[in-house]
This record gives structure tokens, sequence and C-alpha cells, in this order.
């Protein structure tokens, strides 16, 4: 055994929200996975499903490559895979059953297959790797080449044996990730991804992670694959990747795809110290919680190293809401974040969470209020998703009959029993963006009204959007007082 095709099941014409949005990223943790693997003497190569049109292109690589491993290897840093959509599960399993008819061994790694093992095998996978999965593909490969057979003293994978589905014990995470290989980055056609971001926006992303693992205990949060252990690259490693992707890429932003950048007590600071001293010139966007932002310094650090975007899991305006979660954050550190992030001209964006179980239209009106109220920049809103392996999960599953997942990721369908119907949720989504963009627009026309200097064409469209957002938002609003009723 020599080659290995690696493929993730993530197709972004699958998931029509996204493809309007235009902003990918490159599957990272399947690239992690086959820098390991050609680190320890393996010949791989990537099928990228990111803008392919449908699995069956896989037979072509397939048999030009003629690999003796076929690996879905997801991108368990990305949140549109540990949403574990529907779409994406009949893809992986299709791509499973052209690979076994073409003579290879199949093993996958993803949320989905961790959390269904039993379903990916049915579809043919000989083995599903769980959880944090490099050191196990390599493990398990490295006994395939030599021909033991005894499986089940590898930890962390699931595989049938004599008739009968067996999982092994699980493997701890990887706690030094400096000793990972950078992601095989020359493997992906980088091209296509810059590409649709120059048109959507104007600038070229790409991704990093710093970290794995979240230690916090938000309950509605599944953790599939790095699970509650926190691990950190130095910002040394992290630099160097920096470096490597400026000159081979040319980027102009980053998002670093952490659950929650920079926990460990003093790594932002040195970070920004080294982004200052190698004279790297950057934008990029994070993911935080409000408590975190609010140490010493934090926030002053990550405007030095050149943070631009801060994406907090806000989640709701109603204490009650987030305590019920287990979040661990209060509505004073919300607001007191976002201010001080403004502050140091970082943009502040929420993610915001409704459908959560007993929440009433108060709670509804108090996250309304905060969004308004604060305006941050950017808003991601979705219902409440139970996930398994979580709390949350536990507590509405026997409400969950046919349908435990979303098809893509537009669908915000409510799937368990609430204080409202599914359509009044979708509805209220529609509704907080329409008022939101009038609150946006009405603040814009003031402060170019107090500061005329400033003005620009920019602010000039968004204030004009007043003329359409303000009637939208009415009846909007309308429309949610019939649902509400009903």
């Amino acid at each position: 055994m020599k080659s290995i095709l690696f493929s993730h099941s993530y197709f972004l014409r699958f998931d029509p929200k996204q493809w309007k949005t235009g902003q990918p990223y490159a599957p990272l943790g399947t690239l992690y996975a086959a820098s390991l693997m050609r680190e320890n003497g393996y010949k791989v190569s990537l099928f990228d499903t990111m803008f392919a049109h449908e699995p069956t292109e896989v037979i072509k690589e397939i048999e030009e490559v003629k690999p003796d491993l076929f690996v879905i290897y997801d991108d368990g840093f990305n949140y549109l895979t540990k949403m574990c959509l529907t779409n994406m599960r009949e893809a992986a399993f299709r791509m499973i059953e052209l690979a076994k008819q073409r003579g290879c061994i199949v093993m996958v790694s993803s949320s989905d297959s961790t959390d269904n093992y039993a379903k990916y095998i049915e579809h043919g996978a000989d083995f599903i790797l769980l959880g944090e999965a490099e050191h196990t593909l390599l493990e398990l490969t490295n006994a395939i080449k030599n021909n033991h057979t005894n499986y089940i003293s590898i930890e962390g994978i699931a595989f049938k044996e004599n008739g009968k589905i067996t999982k092994t014990s699980k493997r701890n995470v990887i706690k030094d990730l400096d000793s990972l290989p950078l992601p095989a980055w020359d493997l992906v056609d980088i091209e296509p991804y810059k590409k649709m971001w120059l048109k959507s926006t104007g600038y070229f992303s790409m991704n990093m992670g710093t970290t794995r693992g979240c230690p916090f205990k938000c309950n509605w949060c599944a953790k599939p694959i790095y699970g509650n252990r926190y691990n950190s690259r130095s910002p040394e490693n992290v630099i160097s990747e920096l470096k490597m992707l400026k000159k081979k890429f040319e980027f102009d932003h980053i998002w670093f795809c952490d659950d929650i950048f920079g926990l460990k007590p003093g790594w932002v600071r040195h970070f920004a110290d080294l982004v200052e001293s190698e004279k790297l010139s950057f934008k990029f966007k994070i993911q935080a919680r409000a408590d975190l932002l609010l140490e010493e310094g934090h926030i002053k650090d990550l405007a030095r190293a050149g943070c631009d975007d801060v994406w907090m899991g806000a989640e709701s305006g109603s204490q009650k809401i987030l305590d019920a979660m287990d979040k661990g954050t209060t509505i004073e550190q919300i607001y007191s974040a976002t201010r001080l992030l403004k502050k140091h001209g970082i943009k502040p964006s929420f993610f915001i969470q409704f459908g959560y179980l007993n929440e009433t239209k108060e709670d509804i009106e108090k996250t309304i209020q905060m969004i308004n109220t604060l305006l941050p920049y950017n808003i991601g809103i979705s219902v409440s998703y139970p996930l398994p392996g979580t709390k949350f999960y536990e507590k509405v599953k026997a409400d969950l009959k046919e349908k435990t997942n979303w098809t893509d990721s537009d669908e915000l369908h409510l799937m368990f029993h609430n204080t409202y119907k599914p359509s009044f949720y979708k509805q209220l989504y529609r509704y907080v963006h329409k008022t939101y963009r009038s609150h946006i627009a009405w603040d814009t026309f003031l402060n170019m009204l107090k500061h005329p200097s400033s003005i620009s064409l920019q602010a000039l469209k968004k204030a004009a959007s007043i003329a359409y957002n303000v009637p939208a938002a009415f009846f909007a609003k309308r429309k949610l007082t019939m649902l509400e009723k009903a």
C-alpha cells in the first residue's frame, strides 16, 4: 500500500446559501491529514469536492490515480461540516460506493461519521476514524500495509468484523500541535478559491487553525472531533505558516478558524509581537467569547496584530437563555466587549441563536433590542440545532422523528416542539435582518450629519437603504405577528 487519494464531503454547490455568498475555504483538516501521511512516506493526492458538480466526478480521479486507499477526511475546523448536512452525507455515501466498486479500501473521518459510524459502514466504508484522526489514520494504514489484522488494538476506529460492527477505545487528542507538519497546501488548486473571493468581496481570504478544542461547556455545542481539551500551536509555528502562505498565495486576509482564538495566557501578546517584528501586514477575523475579550490588554493586542473582525458567540440578549445554555457569559459582558472592540477599531460581529428551549417573546425582544442597540458589524442568525453528543440533544431527542439534520445551511428548520412553530422562526430570521439593517442605515445617516467630512459613496448607499429597509421591516413584522398569533 503506497497511494492514498484524499477527499472530503463538502460540495459548495449543494449549499445554495454558501454558493451565493461566495466565500469558500479550503479543507484544512484534510490537508493536515494528507501532509502527515506524505511525511511518513505515502504518496498522496486530493480530489477537492468544493467546486465539484456531483460525487461521480471522483470516478475519473480514482481511475487516474488508482489509489490503494480512498480517505474521506472532512475539515473539522469548519462549522459547515460540523452541521452534518444531509446533502453532504448523501454525497459521502455515493463516493464511498464508487470507491469500493473500484477496489479501494475506504476510510472516513468526519463529525457526522463519528456520530453515525454504523450508517457509513452500512454504505460500504471499511473503517471510520473517530474523533481527531491524523494519528489514527497513520497507525491504521501502517497496520494494513504490514498485513496486521488485529484492528481492535488500534484506538479510535469503528469497523465491521464477522458481520458485527466494532468500536475501539477512544484515542487521546494531540497535545503537541507543533509536531504536526504544516498542511499540504500544494495539493489544492487555490485559483478557484481566490477567484470566487475576489468576485464576492474584492479581497482574498485563507483559513488557518492555531488551536484545537474548546474547554467551555455550552450545552448545545458538539465537539466530536477535537473535544473539550484545548491545545495550541506556538506563535512561532503559526508565523512560519503565515509567511509561507503570504509568499506562495499572496492572501489579503486570514480566518483563524479556532473555536476560541488566543485563550492561552500571553499567546495573543506574543503573537502580536512576532507579527510586528516580522513586518507582516494582513487583516484577520476570529471567534471569541465576550468574557475573554475583556481581559486586560487582550483587545489592544488583537488590534496590534491586525485583527479586523471578531465573531462573538453572543447567542441571546436574555440572561435567562444564556444561563439555560450554560454559556457562562453575561449580557453586560457582551455590551462591554462590543463597545471596547469598536473603540480599538475592530468590527464586532454576533452569532445569534433563536428557538432555544423555553424561549419566550420577551427573550426574543431582548435579543433584538441588543442587536439594534449595539449595531454589530454583522450578524449570523440560526435557530437552535440539536447535535448528537450534546445535553441539548438529549433534552429534545424525543421530538426528533425522521428529520434530525438540515439539508443545507439555509434550511433553518426548528426540528423540535417549542414556543412557536418553525414558520415563525424562519420569518423571525427575515425580520431581524430587516430591522437591523434599518438601524444601521439610520445610524449611518446620523453620523454623516455629525461628520460631513467622512461622507463616502458607501456611506451614502447605506444611508439611502432606509428607503427600502424601513418599510421591509414593517411588513416583515406584520407577517411575524400573524405567525405568532397562529
